[in-house]
């Protein structure tokens, strides 16, 4: 649905947010219908008792949508159409999505298989090498919820799957910039910045069932918490960077990507041992002794103005090819988080069931190329001005 939206006025942002997630509420409420009614009516039953009120509800919180962004700019037509659904191959409701059956042996590769990658941009010598890391631990506390008080501020159940936090101790669906500020943080440096992404999970067909948000998000499995993380801001290819300013919020990746598009996706899949070889549309499958690992690299052309916009990405954008920021642009530390997971998995055991996945949107059936991280600066400014020395100096801090 938010890809079908024009451009939200920032003013109609909050109200549009909540109604978007208003609609995977719906959609989940009407899986779960689906699964505790099954057998039940005639042939005209899942039709008039959960697809027919389903329509009407998401026709009214549709025209919710298009009301907001009517009030700031012109209305937006047509959007009505996106309110009927039908039920996938798996007995799921949805707009014409595929089966939430999924990921299927399809989905991995064994990591000696894939091509070497490009590679980064080189350094110029006015180009900025050193690097600061923020050692903020492994998620070993168990921080986790299904929000993202980024996209969709002040919804529990917002992002329909689970997010691993590291950094600050607060986050929710309910942080702002105040209650993130006054909080305590996992980083040993004082570091009080949010890091989060969706967390991965071990699934077996043997596995019990579960009962619980997530299963009705269709994630199942057991978490598994990430055997290494590596917070790290790195310098710019072509030039100095200068600081970000408090607060800054970013994305990186698309957790819609599937049925988005791959345009802002940005999922780096590899193991240890094999960096240079990456892949974004399938799993890693890794040899014995290697880890498998996400990499997830943030823009780092910030406009100089603002600390977010309407879609968390036009206020800070990533670098060309060769490593210069646009026009109008300024290199800021570039944030990079490297994820580590032991995982030891065949295909033999893929084949029977047993594999690992990324907690999803129930729609985007767990496809790897989904995978996307969320960041919000909250840096002291003395802080701040360590890593840009560092970072500029050439040190490694």
């Amino acid at each position: 649905m938010a890809d079908r939206l024009p451009s939200v006025p920032a003013q109609a942002k909050a109200e549009v947010d909540r109604n978007l997630a208003l609609l995977d509420t719906q959609i989940k409420e009407a899986n779960t219908r689906l699964v505790s009614s099954a057998g039940q009516g005639g042939p005209n039953f899942v039709q008039n008792a959960i697809l027919g009120p389903l329509k009407d509800k998401r026709v009214a919180t549709i025209n919710r949508i298009a009301t907001a962004i009517g009030r700031v700019t012109q209305r937006p037509a047509g959007l009505d159409a996106l309110a009927p659904c039908t039920l996938t191959g798996g007995g799921q409701a949805g707009n014409g999505q595929q089966s939430a059956a999924s990921p299927t042996a399809a989905d991995f590769i064994d990591i000696r298989k894939v091509p070497r990658s490009a590679g980064r941009a080189k350094t110029t010598r006015k180009g900025s090498r050193g690097t600061f890391t923020s050692r903020c631990g492994r998620n070993q506390n168990g921080h986790h919820n299904s929000a993202n008080f980024l996209v969709a501020p002040g919804v529990e159940n917002g992002a329909h799957h689970i997010h691993d936090y590291v950094g600050n101790l607060s986050t929710d669906a309910f942080s702002t910039d105040g209650s993130l500020s006054r909080a305590g943080t996992t980083c040993s440096n004082g570091d009080k910045s949010t890091y989060y992404w969706p967390v991965v999970r071990l699934r077996s067909a043997a596995d019990p069932a579960q009962h619980d948000s997530s299963a009705a998000d269709l994630n199942i499995g057991r978490v598994l918490v990430p055997a290494t993380v590596s917070i790290q801001y790195r310098g710019n290819a072509r030039s100095k960077v200068t600081a970000m300013p408090r607060f800054l919020r970013a994305v990186t990746g698309d957790a819609k990507s599937l049925t988005n598009g791959t345009a802002n996706a940005r999922a780096h899949w590899t193991c240890t041992g094999f960096t240079a070889r990456t892949t974004a549309d399938k799993y890693p499958i890794c040899p014995g002794g290697s880890r498998v690992t996400r990499v997830l690299d943030f823009p780092s052309c910030w406009d100089g103005q603002n600390t977010d916009s309407a879609n968390h990405r036009a206020h800070i954008v990533f670098p060309d090819a060769a490593g210069a920021c646009p026009s109008g642009t300024k290199a800021v530390p570039q944030l990079r988080m490297t994820l580590g997971y032991t995982i030891k998995i065949s295909k033999a055991q893929i084949a029977k069931g047993t594999l690992y996945a990324l907690d999803t949107f129930p729609e985007q059936l767990h496809k790897p190329i989904t995978d996307h991280g969320d960041f919000e600066n909250v840096m002291s400014t003395r802080l701040m001005r360590k890593a840009v020395t560092c970072i500029n100096t050439g040190r490694r801090c």
